[in-house]
């Protein structure tokens, strides 16, 4: 199958460069050409426009920031959906709104395409060694054929029901990452207040039942000083927000994820440090 993909972000880019270390042919679309200049350099194909591409393949990948994004280049007048054909395949792996994962599903199936929603987990370094995990939502008949596409960037694919129940997995999952964050910064601040060796405190940590994947990655990142974004700290604040919304139209207290949520407000609209990783919540303690 002849592959799309609109979106050559961090995650983006590690998700292209397997499917093209595998022998896919991909065409790319982006924002900022510039940004897409890793993958065209490994082989990737430039296409203008959401609507020339979509018009080329069989099935076209989305990963892009925000529900905004999502929604204007699957509804706008020059978008996926005005310009899609019968047959073809179209999976949204952004983190977005299980309601806006349902109204593109609706609206595919008007024009006889298959759509799934198929957010990711894992970080930068999982779509860089091609071990991230999928969690989809949408039509089941679409995933039978992705497997195949799936499995040169994932190590595990989990079908959780129609439209919309991709995204609601991943909120789960941005959940359980919201508690390991903050447990990593105050471990941290905790650890140096009380004059340990902080690097000693993550490695006997890492070694017991507090191991986590934001203690390993991102621990040692924040020792370096280093806040380079595997994940932007503004895309996990959206994710945030998006689990709150939710979780209040189910009728849900959700006091941890709401506190993340607030330091994640402070840290992105206050601090102004949405660019960098999501370990940059340190700062909030740490100068």
């Amino acid at each position: 199958m002849l592959v799309g993909f609109i979106g050559t972000g961090v995650m983006g880019s590690g998700v292209i460069s397997n499917l093209l270390k595998h022998g896919e042919e991909v065409r790319v679309y982006n924002r900022t050409k510039a940004h897409a200049q890793t993958v065209l350099d490994q082989g990737a194909t430039w296409v203008d426009s959401p609507a020339a591409l979509i018009k080329q393949v069989d099935v076209l990948f989305t990963m892009v920031g925000f529900p905004t994004d999502v929604e204007k280049i699957y509804f706008g007048e020059n978008g996926i959906l005005k310009n899609t054909h019968p047959g073809q395949i179209l999976v949204d792996m952004t983190t977005s709104k299980p309601s806006l994962a349902k109204r593109i599903g609706k609206a595919g199936e008007k024009k006889q395409v298959r759509v799934t929603d198929a957010p990711v987990s894992g970080g930068d370094i999982g779509a860089q060694n091609g071990t991230l995990t999928v969690m989809v939502g949408g039509d089941q008949t679409a995933l039978d054929d992705l497997k195949a596409l799936f499995s040169e960037f994932s190590k595990e694919v989990n079908y959780f029901g129609s439209y919309g129940a991709g995204q609601h997995a991943k909120m789960a999952n941005q959940i359980m990452i919201a508690g390991t964050m903050t447990g990593l910064t105050e471990a941290l601040v905790y650890a140096k207040a009380a004059n340990l060796d902080p690097a000693q405190v993550m490695q006997t940590l890492q070694g017991g039942a507090a191991e986590n994947f934001s203690l390993g990655t991102y621990g040692p990142r924040i020792l370096k000083g280093d806040y380079t974004p595997g994940f932007f700290a503004k895309h996990f604040l959206k994710d945030l927000r998006i689990a709150i919304d939710e979780a209040t139209a189910m009728k849900l207290n959700l006091p941890g994820t709401a506190l993340a949520k607030q330091l994640y407000t402070t840290l992105v609209d206050e601090k102004k440090l949405g660019n960098e990783g999501t370990q940059a919540l340190i700062k909030l303690w740490w100068k």
